[in-house]
């Protein structure tokens, strides 16, 4: 299988994250995860790891608004223009506003401060140095990974960081900034109809709103309830999208506590959904945050869990592109997301 990675992923490495209640804690989307995967990538027989191609900016601006895009590639230059000599260097060491648009409002500031909270849902997309450099080699592992399966190989594992599968259109949110699973399904779109599934913990939210009112890509997102968990506003059953997409897009949320039978009995009613698309393509956006333990998840998902997962991905016998999105147990990362990928690998 191949397997498209990037050392421009070290670029984003913010100090802080802030968490419920305004805590700073130790940002969890770590370069270190990629570590983990990697090194367990290599003592596969099956997993021949490579440098991503260049595809520029035109499969992104696809997916996302230009404004968006303009904003993340000049924010911190602008962020760390702004320093006041009352300034200590923590006070920039990164750009996080304080006040979120409700989007309820149309408008758009002028400021940066302003931008920063009308495209930014929350304070764990933290902007860096690096952070646009690093988002644009994640997109390039995804249309990395989408070329190879439009060359004929079977599976294709985008090691994609920073994530994306929480980024909108104009927004980033939870660690995400573009969005690399919906870039890849865009680019096949134009081939043939495309399923986009997410295993990830956490409802694909970004995924969701680029596609909501389109019918030739199926999303469907099996995650914890939003009632209870991140990003709390959306991802419920009742929305299935509109216009042309309307019921194309599918949410099957969780409750905490979730084992394996329940999740894989969800999974056969996605699968079932995925089949009566008859798509040609599938994008798996693939996070492990739903193993037993993870610090950001209340899932009890065991190891031969992933496995079955796999298992079940693997017998839709489509040509299917993994993308990586969370999972922060770093003991057990690496080996989650080689149980998962290796019934693929070897099909």
């Amino acid at each position: 299988m191949k397997i498209f990675s990037s050392e421009a992923h070290r670029r984003h490495d913010p100090p802080f994250e802030v968490f419920d209640g305004g805590r700073r804690v130790p940002y969890l989307e770590t370069p270190a995860r990629m570590e983990c995967i990697l090194s367990a990538l290599r003592k596969t027989n099956w997993a021949d790891i490579q440098e991503p191609a260049d595809f520029g900016l035109d499969p992104i601006l696809a997916v996302h608004d230009s404004d968006y895009l303009n904003f993340l590639a000049s924010a911190w230059e602008e962020w760390q223009a702004s320093v006041s000599e009352s300034d200590s260097a923590s006070d920039k060491s990164a750009l996080l506003p304080a006040t979120f648009a409700l989007r309820r409002q149309p408008h758009k500031p002028k400021s940066l401060l302003g931008r920063a909270g009308y495209h930014m849902m929350d304070l764990s997309a933290a902007i860096v140095d690096g952070t646009y450099e690093a988002s644009l080699s994640s997109a390039n592992c995804a249309l990395s990974g989408t070329r190879a399966i439009l060359e004929g190989e079977r599976a294709a594992f985008a090691l994609c960081r920073p994530p994306g599968h929480h980024a909108g259109k104009d927004y980033a949110a939870g660690y995400c900034f573009i969005n690399n699973a919906a870039v890849a399904a865009n680019w096949l779109s134009s081939k043939a109809k495309v399923a986009v599934l997410d295993i990830d913990y956490h409802a694909g939210n970004g995924t969701q709103d680029i596609f909501y009112d389109r019918s030739d890509v199926l999303t469907i997102s099996i995650h914890a309830d939003p009632a209870y968990e991140y990003p709390y506003y959306t991802g419920y059953e009742d929305e299935t999208g509109t216009g042309k997409g309307k019921g194309i897009h599918h949410n099957f949320p969780l409750p905490a506590g979730t084992d394996d039978a329940q999740y894989l009995s969800t999974l056969e009613m996605a699968i079932s959904t995925v089949e009566k698309f008859q798509p040609k393509y599938l994008v798996v956006s693939a996070g492990m945050d739903i193993y037993d333990g993870d610090p950001l998840g209340t899932f009890k998902i065991t190891r031969p869990g992933i496995r079955e997962i796999g298992n079940k991905i693997a017998g839709l016998r489509l040509p299917t592109l993994f993308v990586m999105e969370g999972g922060y147990n770093h003991e057990t990362l690496g080996d989650n997301v080689c149980t998962l990928l290796e019934p693929s690998a070897k099909n």
